[in-house]
């Protein structure tokens, strides 16, 4: 089991503590991580585009010319597809692009991504986020103090206004609760920053499904 230092928002180190080694030292799995992350982009997408078939345009009810006589092929509309204004044929229509991924693909997709972070040493953990009052200076002087760099996610024991705020204006962070932690975001980011009470939910999770897991087994053993 890997520990972490523990630093204060300051960058003094003020201890460590342990990563959960069956969330962050599992064996990294690319597919599945790549099956889940597409699947949350294309749950992402709007499906809102549309287009009109011939029965959807305005006008075309009257034959633009008679049947026969003309020399001219027959038309039954001017808003059949072949005319300016008229239908689209197999155009695009409002839909659902969501895929069901299974949940325990999406635990190993995310134990995986967890577990490549903590391998390159990308995973720092702050021992508390406050501020007096929402502050973007202060925000990007922890950053630098605690040798954090590149694109970040920072993950939230809960909803904090001023700490929200005060990072909303970086452009290179992201935050989140503990709850919304997902693959997408933490493959999507050089680091990942956690506070201690963060962390500790998230190693206290770990822990109770393990022991959930050997419950089973031993049940099915008997």
């Amino acid at each position: 089991m890997s520990r972490v230092p523990v630093r204060t928002a300051e960058g003094m180190v003020i201890g460590d503590v342990a990563l959960e080694a069956s969330i962050f030292e599992a064996q990294i799995n690319v597919p599945v991580m790549h099956q889940v992350v597409v699947a949350q982009m294309a749950a992402r997408r709007a499906g809102t585009r549309d287009t009109k078939r011939r029965g959807d345009v305005r006008g075309g009810g009257k034959k633009p010319y008679r049947q026969k006589g003309t020399g001219r092929a027959r038309q039954g509309s001017i808003r059949a597809p072949h005319y300016t204004g008229g239908g689209i044929v197999w155009g695009p229509h409002p839909r659902d692009f969501a895929v069901k991924v299974p949940r325990k693909m999406r635990a190993a997709a995310l134990r995986s991504a967890l577990s490549d972070r903590a391998k390159e040493n990308r995973i720092a953990v702050i021992d508390e986020l406050s501020f007096e009052e929402p502050k973007t200076k202060l925000a990007t002087e922890l950053l630098r103090v605690n040798e954090v760099t590149g694109s970040v996610l920072l993950v939230l024991d809960g909803h904090d206004d001023k700490v929200e705020r005060s990072f909303r204006n970086l452009p290179r962070v992201h935050l989140i609760t503990v709850d919304q932690l997902n693959t997408y975001d933490v493959l999507a980011r050089d680091w990942i920053v956690f506070t201690r009470s963060s962390i500790d939910k998230v190693n206290a999770r770990a822990a109770e499904t393990a022991s959930s897991a050997a419950a089973s087994q031993g049940g099915d053993a008997e």
